[in-house]
């Protein structure tokens, strides 16, 4: 069986690099998924889930706490104790800001001397901190008004940015992470969708049926492929990156390896699903293309899930974007450990088990 398999596997990586449509539709998708972006993705930031932690508990500072739990903008998840607890809500991605007020807070300010306000800022995504950030200095500046006003003078609360696992604020360092998921969906996509239906345009497939192989070994055949072309092209934009873009790597390679590899498989499933129902190279192509594009855009790639409606977010569960995305982000920029990994990887098992057999089953019906 296996030598049937891995025959069928070299005629498909022959047939993928002969043909000049196959290798053409690698290429262009991504240009079309960046002009999709330049117009369906936005980084406005309405809902900051950020935690407080108050060490002065003071009248002063429950006044500065109020102009945040006041705003429509900010949206308190939890009350911290220690810098423990801060950073696990950081890590997990649960707030985007810890709001730290320093023991002196209340007093500094009444003394009018400056009092330190700290603003702890998950530079993962690091264009939607500078937005946060932008807001926290707003409130913090109508304060200091307000502060003014009432007292004849002009105390001010100086606010320290720390901006955590990114810490120039580098826009790269966001994008790049997420461009390796990106890239890698749609190379596997085009090359599995297009597999099946190549070959019906071509008149192979009815041969192909006629063969020793079995189902389960034609999906295989044509799964495996895909495997190899994913993990190469991940490979190579993590190369890419690392060296030319000088993006940091702080996790570990295998659990990098792991990730990719569960995410290929559960697209390898949607992409055999699509060249099973289509008949020509042009409906792959298009089919794909309807997949891809809302896979992207609920990804978190470029628009927070927080920001979406509650309903739209539902249907981000299903999407395997989602989840690897979080795994190579904190993977490159701040060494996430293996228990997170595989805490945030093991919804990939049920949709790629999912996928594979729902295209088990329709490539059953194909003989």
């Amino acid at each position: 069986m296996w030598s049937r398999i891995i025959g069928l596997l070299l005629k498909e990586l022959l047939a993928i690099w002969r043909d000049p449509r196959s290798r053409l539709v690698l290429v262009v998708p991504p240009i079309i998924q960046f002009v999709l972006f330049a117009h369906a993705a936005t980084y406005d930031v309405d809902k900051v889930r950020y935690a407080l932690w108050d060490e002065d508990r003071g009248q002063v500072a429950r006044e500065l706490v109020a102009r945040f739990d006041g705003s429509p903008t900010f949206v308190r998840m939890a009350t911290v104790e220690t810098a423990a607890q801060a950073a696990d809500l950081v890590d997990r991605q649960k707030v985007i800001l810890v709001l730290h007020i320093g023991q002196s807070f209340g007093a500094d300010v009444k003394a009018g001397r400056p009092a330190r306000l700290q603003a702890l800022l998950d530079g993962r995504r690091s264009n939607t901190a500078q937005a946060v950030l932008g807001y926290v200095e707003k409130v913090v500046a109508a304060f200091n008004a307000e502060r003014a006003a009432a007292n004849g003078r002009a105390p001010r609360a100086a606010m320290v940015e720390r901006a955590w696992f990114n810490p120039t604020l580098e826009s790269q360092w966001f994008i790049l992470p997420g461009l390796t998921a990106i890239l890698t969906l749609i190379a596997v996509m085009m090359v599995t969708s297009l597999s099946v239906a190549r070959e019906r345009e071509l008149g192979t497939f009815d041969q192909l049926l006629v063969t020793p192989l079995g189902p389960f070994e034609i999906l295989l055949g044509k799964a495996l492929p895909a495997l190899l072309i994913g993990l190469v092209e991940a490979s190579i934009i993590v190369a890419i990156a690392l060296l030319l873009f000088g993006l940091p790597f702080r996790g570990n390679v295998a659990l990098l390896y792991l990730a990719l590899v569960l995410f290929v498989l559960a697209t390898i499933g949607i992409g055999l699903m699509i060249s099973a129902v289509v008949k020509t190279q042009q409906q792959a192509t298009l089919s794909a293309m309807l997949v891809l594009v809302p896979a992207v855009i609920l990804s978190g790639f470029a628009t927070p899930i927080a920001n979406m409606p509650e309903a739209v977010q539902l249907i981000t569960y299903v999407n395997p974007v989602r989840y690897v995305l979080i795994v190579l982000r904190g993977l490159f920029l701040q060494d996430l450990p293996a228990e997170l990994v595989l805490r945030t990887l093991w919804p990939l098992v049920p949709i790629a088990t999912v996928t594979m057999t729902a295209a088990a089953l329709m490539f059953r019906r194909l003989r």
